[in-house]
């Protein structure tokens, strides 16, 4: 009775926020200047003033051109007192809620992002969670990173039952692309000496046996996979967590890729209810476009501004530092003895030929997961394949990451009309095992050649990934704009990009990709409000860019996220406000009310 009670608060809790929400109207008319304002439209115009109506952009442009608007409007003047403005960052490819697991599940990432140096820190953590866990149940880690580990390898079954053999753990490669089980989870997931190897995964063996390692590839890894579906409470803290994370990052659009029909339900629902605080697009999974299609289950349709279906999501490789991504020429240094070993993909090049030319001629767009570039033939080819059966104008297909693209495949790709969507923070993260370790120093230089895209009139966007990486779009423009990786090394110096053709890569290029450039992605007359004010502008110093703090993120014209003056971590602190210090509202001469941003 007592957890029914529970339940019932939450939900009475839940629909009291809801109608409080929906009551509450719409923010008033501002005008905003004083800083640089990057519009991002087809000029890359740099504005000095902005207004804001209705959750609209009413007026851009001089201060006198926006202030015949003002004189109608009579709005909040916002001084940026030499702070950025720009239109909010739009996710091009990512798994919202992911960032918000570690609400739930035990952190389990090496430094930068957390501090797991070692196995023996990894089972620490893991049995700390077993202390408080009744026995039996589950418990799951995340971001557990081999290349980063002291002990340079992957945990083994064996290890993870130093944590615990009462209960069952599964921990989850920070690539998504392979996972290790203890020997609990294992027997709880009928996995055992005669389970054969799935298509397009691996069940790794103990040496000179048949017996699980505990260490799980690709398609073998749904066991683990099943276990990262939160319900109830715990679905709601994730969602919250990763909300606050993404505006915090100065993100108005979130993507959820490869999204099961049941996640699609959930996403629906919780958006209708206010949980989810900033726009949504939803990629799902072939079985989920499939279930909509005959009307099995509804895609959200109650506001396509909020929460709206987008491209298709497969997946036809692994992950190039999991040494699951498929390539034409050998790992530089092979994962085991086969000096020959390249990888494979995920789903064979026939199979992938039909499921892209079945949803391409049912009018969806595609999103493929390639990271090697022989998975990137096999995704060119079934894309050609599907152009030719069934020629169609602006499908705007996808590649996903497209880390190991060839020059030709670019040209392919040109020919094509598609859209490659770099992972550029790998040149951070993993820049320094790319080079010496998995690509070599060739191969690695041209990952993510963002650079050359632009050079054949390749349209591309630029993303994190998260929960691979944290969702940081200015590390990602950083990143594309620097290539530095985490010794210090330029990786590629002539794939470099500048900071404007990296932030069209997470602003109005992103929302190309996604077929929403005429509603937001630029501060321009009509468009969404939704912007970002940032602590200075990216184009000052573009090595610098990943210091720049995020100081108020604005979807619909509505403050979401407000920096509080504690959290600035800086070297650059803005001048206090000498007219205004407690950003209250006050009545300028001009008889309209303004505040500074504090």
């Amino acid at each position: 009775m007592r957890g029914r009670r529970i339940i019932l608060f939450a939900i009475v809790a839940l629909l009291v926020v809801f109608f409080v929400a929906r009551s509450n109207p719409r923010p008033g008319a501002k005008l905003y200047h004083g800083g640089p304002i990057l519009t991002m439209d087809a000029g890359n115009r740099i504005a000095e003033a902005v207004g804001v109506e209705n959750g609209r952009i009413a007026a851009v442009g001089t201060r006198a051109e926006v202030q015949a608007w003002a004189d109608v409007a009579h709005p909040e003047v916002v001084d940026l007192e030499g702070r950025a403005l720009l239109p909010g960052f739009i996710d091009a490819h990512g798994h919202f809620p992911g960032a918000g697991l570690t609400a739930v599940f035990v952190d389990l990432n090496s430094p930068p992002i957390s501090g797991v140096e070692d196995i023996d820190g990894l089972v620490a953590k893991l049995a700390e969670r077993a202390e408080s866990t009744p026995k039996a149940e589950w418990i799951v880690g995340i971001g557990y990173d081999d290349t980063l580990l002291a002990d340079k390898r992957h945990p083994t079954r064996r290890d993870l039952d130093r944590a615990s053999t009462e209960h069952p753990i599964g921990i989850l490669h920070v690539s998504g692309h392979l996972g290790v089980l203890n020997s609990a989870g294992l027997a709880a997931s009928a996995i055992d000496a005669s389970t054969p190897d799935p298509e397009g995964g691996l069940i790794r063996r103990e040496s000179g046996s048949r017996e699980p390692n505990g260490v799980l590839e690709e398609m073998a890894m749904e066991p683990l996979q099943n276990q990262l579906q939160p319900s109830g409470l715990d679905g709601l803290r994730i969602l919250d967590r990763a909300g606050d994370l993404y505006l915090k990052n100065g993100v108005t659009t979130a993507q959820s890729g490869a999204t099961t029909a049941g996640l699609i339900q959930f996403f629906d629902w919780a958006a209708w209810l206010g949980l989810i605080p900033l726009r949504l697009i939803v990629w799902p999974v072939p079985e989920a476009a499939d279930a909509i299609a005959a009307g099995e289950i509804d895609a959200p349709t109650w506001d396509l501004l909020r929460i709206r279906i987008g491209a298709v999501k497969l997946i036809a490789d692994g992950s190039i530092q999991g040494y699951t991504g498929y390539l034409s020429e050998p790992y530089f240094v092979p994962p085991g003895d086969d000096p020959s070993y390249r990888g494979y993909p995920r789903i064979a090049r026939a199979d992938l030929i039909e499921q892209v030319g079945r949803l391409h001629a049912a009018g969806l767009q595609l999103a493929v997961h390639g990271n090697g570039d022989a998975s990137i033939d096999d995704i060119l080819a079934a894309y050609e394949r599907a152009q030719r059966d069934h020629p169609r104008r602006d499908s705007r297909h996808i590649i996903i990451h497209a880390q190991m693209t060839r020059p030709d495949q670019l040209d392919r790709m040109a020919e094509l009309a598609i859209v490659p969507s770099f992972f550029s923070l790998h040149t951070f993260y993993w820049g320094d095992r790319h080079r010496n370790v998995f690509m070599g120093p060739e191969r690695a230089a041209r990952i993510s050649p963002a650079a050359s895209a632009l050079e054949r009139g390749l349209r591309f966007t630029i993303h994190a990934d998260s929960p691979v990486v944290p969702i940081e779009p200015l590390r990602l423009v950083w990143a594309a704009t620097n290539r530095r990786t985490r010794s210090g090394f330029t990786l590629g110096p002539d794939e470099r990009i500048t900071p404007m053709q990296a932030l069209r890569a997470v602003t109005i290029d992103a929302a190309w990709q996604h077929f929403e450039e005429s509603v937001k992605g630029s501060i321009e007359i009509g468009k969404l409000a939704d912007l970002v004010i940032l602590s200075r502008s990216p184009l000052e110093d573009p090595t610098r860019i990943d210091a720049i703090e995020v100081v108020e993120t604005i979807i619909g014209g509505e403050t979401m996220y407000r920096r509080a003056p504690a959290e600035s971590s800086s070297p650059w602190t803005p001048e206090p406000s000498h007219d205004n210090a407690s950003g209250a509202a006050q009545i300028d001469l001009d008889g309209s009310r303004r505040r500074t941003v504090q």
